[in-house]
């Protein structure tokens, strides 16, 4: 199994930028892709990034050109750029690891943008 530990979320004012961790422990040797997600109150999880073990990286369209998705392989993590915060990107960010046929969650890190 993989353990997942997000970090980095925060209150943050609109326009700021935020930096979310991700530590991957374990099997990590199974990972064949990580991601983020995030869910607000009352709408479904949102898929946000991924980035495979090859480095090659997906965005939705509603973070395209404002969030970074980044790992460093040598320390096992992954990372989370974001810029032009805006306070609809309030939410609960989610870090997902997935490969050998299993997934897995992290528990959450809450972002606040304030207007």
């Amino acid at each position: 199994q993989v353990q997942l530990v997000e970090s980095g979320g925060g209150l943050v004012q609109a326009g700021g930028s935020l930096r979310l961790s991700c530590a991957a422990s374990g099997s990590i040797f199974r990972i064949n892709v990580m991601g983020w997600y995030r869910q607000a109150p009352g709408k479904q999880r949102e898929f946000l990034a991924n980035i495979s073990e090859y480095g090659s990286t997906t965005y939705a369209d509603s973070v395209k050109g404002r969030f970074t998705i980044s790992r460093d392989a040598a320390k096992s993590t992954m990372y989370l750029q974001m810029n032009s915060l805006k306070p609809e990107d309030t939410a609960v960010y989610y870090c997902m690891a997935a490969g050998g046929g299993a997934s897995g969650w992290g528990q959450g890190t809450q972002v606040t943008v304030s207007s």
